[in-house]
């Protein structure tokens, strides 16, 4: 049985990077990420706010107590990330911005936390701050 994310990274190919349903509207990217232990690549279907030419992504986990393992493996990847955005499959650099360790945090969460509604029900779920990537299309 395909789970969650299967069926979305499905429809998100299907329909050439535009969601349909709750996503409607809202800009999506496919981030595959290599595991810093295994190498396996994950591709994990994210909410992608715009913000000046480049895309806020949070490592919320709908809410979940601890971040989700793309965080780590995208922190630890030297080099671009592969992206899939719309219909194209790019090389991207990226940068991971956590609360209290970046400035930047706490302007760069509003950004997505503004762009995605159900920020503010993941925030009920949890005490913990959510990290952002910042990810730059060519």
């Amino acid at each position: 049985m395909a789970s969650f994310n299967d069926t979305i990274i499905e429809q998100f190919r299907a329909q050439d990077g535009v969601l349909d349903g709750h996503w409607d509207g809202k800009e999506t990217i496919l981030l595959h990420t290599p595991g810093r232990k295994t190498g396996k690549v994950t591709v994990n279907p994210l909410v992608a706010a715009p913000y000046e030419g480049s895309y806020i992504v949070c490592g919320s986990a709908g809410g979940a107590p601890s971040d989700p393992v793309w965080v780590a493996n995208l922190e630890e990847l030297d080099g671009p990330v592969t992206v899939e955005h719309l219909t194209e499959t790019l090389k991207a650099e990226h940068r991971v911005v956590r609360p209290g360790r970046d400035a930047e945090w706490e302007q760069l969460y509003a950004v997505w936390r503004a762009y995605w509604p159900d920020a503010a029900d993941y925030e009920t779920k949890t005490d913990r701050k959510f990290p952002v990537a910042v990810i730059t299309l060519p």
